[in-house]
């Protein structure tokens, strides 16, 4: 603690404990087929949220605060399925992984690796496939 630090707030601190979560937007049909691709060379997640869904915003804020991994190690995708319902139905049709939401899909070499959905979502089972 330095000098300075006394004159912190809470506010301040709680900011610092904060860690960025490095999410591209899954917004087009396109990103489907780079998805694929970029999974060749690093593991690829898609995690599938639903706005309205208060079970969702809970899934979502817990896996944010224990995420640690960089975006050199695995490529993490948003998809908000009330704005993209159809990349979803295009993401289990493709993938042969039924729709859940919350879900969260691990792609590498073009392939599901793991799936899970609600509760089971957990930011350290991503950890398995780097």
């Amino acid at each position: 603690m330095g000098l300075l630090d006394i004159f912190k707030t809470s506010r301040d601190i709680v900011k610092e404990d904060i860690v960025e979560v490095p999410w591209h937007v899954l917004g087009t049909m396109d990103q489907l087929d780079e998805i694929i691709e970029q999974s060749k060379s690093k593991p690829v997640a898609i995690f599938k949220h639903s706005t309205r869904c208060g079970i969702s915003r809970g899934v979502l804020k817990l896996f944010e605060k224990n995420y640690k991994l960089t975006d050199d190690q695995l490529k993490l995708y948003f998809l908000d399925l009330l704005q993209n319902r159809d990349i979803s139905n295009e993401i289990a049709a493709r993938f042969k992984v039924q729709h859940e939401s919350p879900q969260m899909i691990v792609i590498k070499n073009g392939a599901v690796v793991h799936h899970d959905s609600h509760h089971s979502i957990e930011a350290s089972h991503l950890e398995r496939y780097i």
